[in-house]
């Protein structure tokens, strides 16, 4: 082939590479959004390096109006480049233009309280950005300025100045700034020429969408790994069933499999099952690879269950007359129990880890409580990873109100989080003569040990239905909590040891007012609430149908979605959303709480359902989140269980993702360059390489 022909090839190919990388246009300024250095050129916005650009539909507009603007002044052209494009900036840019009276026409500009400060350095050598667009731009000659006023004339028509600088009517730096500026410590959202900043802190963009893959068609309660770390983990279902299954690797197309025959434990026969009832939680023994323990908690009945025997929660000490109550939708009160139970594996089996089914004889009762009504009753257990303590979660035990206002009780457990010791059993005397609940001791730091006003078991006091905690595995002082709502709140706490969460005082951060309440109220002003950190009020799910209940979730530490790792996954029942908190800065205890997409992986194992109309999984109702040994999280569902999996195998662009080779089926956007600057390196190379060949 002659060395003409070989150009025309080399140009052909480095003519397709640049249109597979047309997802970046050829000049991008520091918002991230794509405007041509000439203004003859195109005007190019697409997704760049994971932030959101304007749609096509914006293309036109904001071409014209940067081509009306006239300006030869390349520093302010620069600056005003990046006014433009702050409506296509990310997830917080419509705030920018929000006024109390409405849309403002320029972004709020992040300004500084005092003209002696804005001329402060920031420690970089920078002025704060308004100040920096009054220097750069006062005096150069902008016509069709967006800093131009308008007026009104007397039939109410607007009226335009056609100046040519900003200077002739703002006249200082001050009136500017004050008109358009706006204040880190106001709490407002402000624009400093890079991207938006809230609070004066940097808070990370969202990713794209969560991407899920489902591997199992099974309804399940609870998921626990196992112990030893390995890929196996225990999956029980509500009725009383647990099974041992392995987890298949993530895109491996393999699915969960369980032999539905053949489960680990089931003591259904011994289970109250119903809305609300059942199986509530399992929790492995630390040290469950050695001495083969686990525990279960769930519900029972007296009248079916003669082994189902207890104190009632409504007693003398917490000023509650069980006889005076009356039968709740049929039911006695204190028919229902809430239990937790001691099994062991097979002793059969040398090796604990090994096992593969357990003796369904319960070694001993540990905890057990009658509740006075027949509302649900949480009910999920853990171990602390640092303390090795077992914490039960505990409902107010009434199905609107807590009319005894237990959860404020200081002599009552119901709405309540327990922290109990399992491993040093006291004796019965012991029991009788404490007072204890079961068959465990109390922790000696436990918050109210010394503290006879309240029950020495109380870890933390307050809450409604608590559904679903965790500890974060890189943090464990990060102990967070769903707790149900009312009417009108759904919320995520993090809990401390001997707080308060506000139930039934607050529901949420809202005071509540019960329709009943026939020992008294506490008052707001004789607790100190400690208000949630994530939530939603039930409109701001669904509009129409509202939300059901909160699911708490799990600090993402997986790799497998890495522009997901250390944000707080949580859900609702309703499952319509994949809800998503993210702390900025990292520990500081700021949560933002945002909505985003999922959409099923285009090589999931098993078919996913879908709504007409809609690109997201029907996952049905969410009952929990679940994590393995791997960190990944898993959505135990009415219709499955589904994992969450690499965002490119649902399109999803995330640069962190490192993707071996280019997938048919990836979006331009996803061509596997993460960096601009590795892409021209390759067209260098490919350009000196045909050279040196010719």
């Amino acid at each position: 082939m002659s060395c003409k022909g070989i150009h025309i090839l080399f140009l052909f190919f480095i003519s397709h590479l640049i249109n597979l990388s047309s997802s970046c246009a050829i000049f991008t300024n520091s918002s991230g959004c794509g405007i041509s250095s000439k203004l003859e050129a195109p005007l190019k916005f697409r997704s760049c390096y994971g932030k959101a650009c304007c749609e096509v539909s914006e293309e036109a507009r904001l071409q014209k109006q940067f081509q009306e603007l006239n300006i030869t002044h390349p520093k302010c052209a620069s600056l005003l480049k990046s006014i433009l494009c702050a409506k296509c900036d990310d997830q917080f840019s419509a705030k920018l233009f929000q006024t109390a009276s409405g849309d403002r026409t320029v972004p709020l500009l992040c300004n500084t309280t005092s003209l002696a400060m804005s001329q402060q350095s920031s420690g970089d050598g920078s002025l704060d950005f308004c100040t920096r667009v009054w220097e750069t731009c006062e005096s150069v000659s902008v016509i069709n300025s967006p800093f131009e006023p308008f007026l009104q004339d007397k039939a109410g028509k607007n009226l335009v100045f056609f100046t040519s600088k900003v200077r002739d009517v703002w006249k200082s730096r001050k009136s500017f700034c004050e008109t358009y500026g706006g204040y880190s410590e106001d709490g407002k959202v402000c624009f400093h020429g890079e991207s938006i900043s809230l609070n004066n802190l940097q808070t990370p963009l969202l990713p794209n969408g969560l991407c899920l893959e489902k591997i199992g068609d099974g309804s399940y309660l609870d998921m626990a790994p196992h112990p030893d770390g390995s890929d196996r983990a225990f999956f029980a279902n509500v009725q009383g069933k647990i099974w041992l299954a392995n987890i298949p690797v993530e895109g491996s197309n393999e699915i969960l499999e369980i032999d539905e025959s053949k489960t680990f434990l089931d003591i259904s026969d011994d289970i109250l099952f119903d809305s609300g009832h059942g199986l509530m939680g399992i929790a492995f023994h630390p040290n469950f690879s050695q001495n083969g323990r686990f525990f279960v908690s769930y519900n029972c009945d007296e009248m079916k269950n003669p082994t189902c025997s207890g104190r009632c929660a409504c007693n003398s000490d917490v000023n509650c007359d069980p006889s005076k109550l009356g039968p709740d939708h049929g039911i006695l009160p204190c028919q229902y129990h809430t239990v937790v139970a001691e099994f062991t594996v097979n002793d059969t089996s040398s090796m604990p880890s090994m096992a593969k089914s357990a003796n369904p004889s319960e070694v001993r009762r540990i905890f057990t409580i009658a509740i006075p009504y027949s509302g649900g009753h949480a009910g999920q257990i853990l171990f602390g990873p640092e303390d090795g303590y077992l914490y039960l979660m505990l409902s107010d035990g009434s199905s609107r109100d807590d009319p005894y206002n237990l959860a404020q009780n200081k002599r009552s457990l119901l709405g309540k989080i327990l922290r109990i010791d399992v491993d040093n059993l006291p004796s019965t005397k012991e029991i009788n003569d404490t007072g204890l609940w079961g068959n465990y001791s109390i922790p000696r730091d436990n918050p109210y040990v010394n503290d006879k006003e309240l029950e020495p078991e109380i870890w933390a006091m307050g809450f409604k239905n608590p559904w679903r905690c965790s500890f974060d595995s890189l943090r464990p002082s990060y102990f967070l909590c769903g707790d149900a709502g009312q009417d009108e709140y759904e919320e995520i706490d993090v809990v401390k040891k001997g707080k308060n969460y506000g139930w039934r005082v607050y529901e949420g951060p809202f005071l509540f007012h019960p329709s009943e309440s026939p020992r008294g109220n506490t008052s707001a002003s004789s607790i100190h609430p400690i208000f949630p950190i994530l939530g939603y009020s039930h409109s701001e799910i669904d509009k129409k149908t509202g939300s059901a209940s909160i699911v708490g979730g799990y600090f993402y530490r997986s790799t497998t979605d890495p522009c997901i790792y250390g944000r707080y996954l949580y859900t609702d029942l309703y499952a319509g959303y994949v809800l998503v908190g993210t702390e900025s800065p990292e520990n500081s205890g700021n949560f933002t709480n945002a909505k985003i997409s999922s959409r099923c992986a285009h090589d999931s194992p098993m078919p996913c359902s879908f709504v007409e109309g809609s690109a997201s999984p029907t996952m049905g109702y969410v009952y929990s989140l679940a994590e393995d040994n791997k960190k990944d999280i898993y959505y135990l569902t009415s219709t499955g269980v589904y994992r969450v999996a690499r965002p490119s195998r649902c399109n999803y662009l995330c640069t962190k993702e490192k993707v071996v080779g280019l997938q048919n089926n990836m979006p331009r956007s996803s061509f596997p360059f993460p960096l601009r600057e590795g892409f021209d390196f390759l067209l260098l190379f490919l350009f000196l390489t045909f050279n040196f060949m010719v």
